[in-house]
């Protein structure tokens, strides 16, 4: 079985990357939150961030990229293979209303004639494999035929399919149909991703789709740290290590920011998911919410060690 964890915009960072596999481990391959590529053929200070090798050293990275011009795709893909990375993706997933309304991310779905053409082009001449991240349509699951037989025309590295429409967002039931259609008649690796929170969650998609080698991990994951080493017959997670992982992430966004507070803000979307691992964490979680001080985020993480228990299942409830 081979686990990645998926790219979820302002928490799979760099050092949240750094922090996860240090004290859980369990993924093989680690997807970066996406890189919008311009005109400019520049990348920001915060992607650059997020891709230098040095920063990923010992971690299996795959930078993703987001948009719509295969020119600066491919600018993005020759900078990225320079600097040693063999493998680029591309989101076709992102169900975000700002990022679809500039046809971007899922929202390229709804133009399958220039998808085709972009994807000709790109797998003309990038430097370096590349794999895609999609959902099966913009509005409705009747677009993902004619979606998937233009990815099986190209040398995909790998689909990871997620089997919602856009307008589903991060909700409704995954249609299991379309991520089965596309694991049997591919001519390429087929990845699944979509509410997996457990290993019974995986064992029964696998116990449906026998060939499913493949898995990429999001919210599950990060309400669950220790769910891909879980997978691969490891222990669940404990207080200790999931101290000293929130511990690491908010002392290394402290650095890089230079402001415990700013790494104060950052850290609420990590315990947004983490918090569903504890019992009764109702109270702990709106103190961390709303804490305005450092010292009140670290008083309430406190508290929550001290005083809650982890579940024995993770309650995902978002």
């Amino acid at each position: 079985m081979i686990v990645a964890l998926a790219p979820m915009e302002g928490l799979t960072t760099v050092y949240y990357r750094q922090a996860l596999a240090r004290w859980f481990g369990g993924v093989d391959r680690y997807f970066t939150p996406f890189l919008t590529p311009t005109q400019d053929h520049r990348f920001t200070k915060r992607e650059l961030r997020e891709v230098l090798p040095e920063q990923n050293e010992g971690l299996p990275t795959i930078p993703q990229l987001l948009t719509r011009k295969a020119e600066d795709f491919l600018w993005a893909a020759g900078e990225l293979a320079a600097m040693g990375y063999r493998e680029v993706n591309l989101n076709l997933g992102c169900p975000s209303g700002t990022v679809v309304a500039k046809g971007k991310g899922s929202g390229f779905l709804a133009f399958p004639e220039e998808l085709d053409r972009f994807l000709d082009e790109i797998f003309t001449k990038a430097p370096c494999a590349i794999s895609i991240k999609t959902r099966i349509g913009l509005k409705d699951p009747a677009e993902f035929p004619a979606l998937l037989a233009i990815y099986r025309k190209y040398p995909v590295e790998e689909l990871i399919a997620h089997p919602r429409v856009q307008k589903d967002l991060y909700k409704n039931t995954p249609r299991l149909d379309c991520f089965g259609a596309a694991l049997e008649g591919s001519p390429f690796p087929v990845c699944y991703n979509g509410d997996l929170y457990t290993p019974d969650g995986v064992a029964a998609l696998q116990a449906r789709f026998p060939g499913t080698e493949r898995l990429m991990l999001g919210r599950g994951l990060a309400g669950d740290p220790a769910l891909a080493r879980r997978l691969k017959g490891g222990p669940p997670a404990d207080k200790e290590a999931l101290a000293g992982f929130v511990d690491q992430v908010y002392e290394s966004y402290a650095t890089a920011f230079g402001s415990r507070r700013n790494a104060m803000l950052r850290m609420k979307e990590v315990w947004f998911y983490l918090i569903r691992l504890f019992v009764d964490g109702d109270k702990l979680s709106k103190a961390i919410k709303k804490a305005r001080d450092p010292l009140d985020y670290e008083s309430a993480v406190q508290a929550v060690f001290r005083e809650l228990a982890l579940s024995p299942v993770l309650q995902p409830d978002w």
